[in-house]
């Protein structure tokens, strides 16, 4: 057990999801798994551990923002030996080609500055993912019928941002889709040596102003898990 999950040693796998809400997660482990069991309910956030296709691993939450998964994705790094964990969420494209209900896997992370931020100093790190899981994701997706647009997202510190100006400049320098994890994940994975990957659905338009209703949001949230899990174990 550690401060934030209360899981005993070995109830987490070694290959973990990671949705924000805890609801989704109970949601993923109830719908994709074989006998998910609830391995952590610490401060709400929801973890559970069972099987798919027979491999073992762990649906988790982490929160909302890069501080708050970077607390669960420490303590799964240090304490729980975990090697893989895959962030399955919703973004907001920044590129008109890039649609609602359309797959963004995340090669790389912009950021203004994460929780590492204090440790790299005055270093501008450039997190990206693991080649393999991004690698198996696109074949995944290709397996399904569909593709995925593969590039850089922007990682921000807040949801509510007033920066016209910003969001000018990421599109024009071709970053895909805002969400408010990803930064953080793949420089904590760099760190301890492990793998790190982001698939995420459209969910809204940052330019346009669409958004998806919530029938729409749990179809496509559920080809994204399918491809994170079949990455996962390629």
């Amino acid at each position: 057990m550690t401060i934030h999950i209360g899981a005993k040693p070995g109830e987490i796998a070694e290959a973990v999801l990671l949705p924000g809400d805890p609801y989704r997660a109970k949601w993923v482990a109830e719908t994709f798994l074989d006998s998910p069991e609830l391995i952590n309910e610490v401060r709400g956030m929801l973890g559970y551990t069972g099987t798919w296709n027979g491999h073992r691993v762990t649906i988790h939450g982490s929160g909302m923002g890069m501080p708050s998964l970077s607390i669960y994705v420490n303590e799964m790094l240090r304490d729980y030996g975990v090697k893989t964990l895959i962030r399955i969420g919703s973004t907001g494209a920044l590129q008109r080609f890039v649609k609602l209900r359309e797959l963004v896997i995340a090669m790389t992370a912009t950021s203004i500055s994460t929780p590492s931020s204090s440790l790299l100093r005055e270093l501008n790190f450039a997190p990206c993912a693991d080649w393999d899981l991004l690698r198996a994701a696109v074949q995944a997706a290709e397996d399904q019928g569909g593709s995925a647009h593969v590039g850089g997202v922007y990682s921000s510190d807040t949801f509510y941002g007033e920066r016209p100006d910003l969001n000018e400049q990421l599109t024009r320098h071709g970053i895909l889709a805002v969400e408010m994890e990803t930064a953080e994940l793949y420089t904590l994975a760099a760190r301890h040596g492990a793998r790190a990957l982001s698939v995420l659905t459209v969910s809204d338009h940052m330019l346009t102003g669409e958004e998806l209703s919530s029938e729409d949001r749990e179809k496509s949230f559920h080809d994204m898990v399918l491809i994170a899990l079949g990455a996962a174990f390629a």
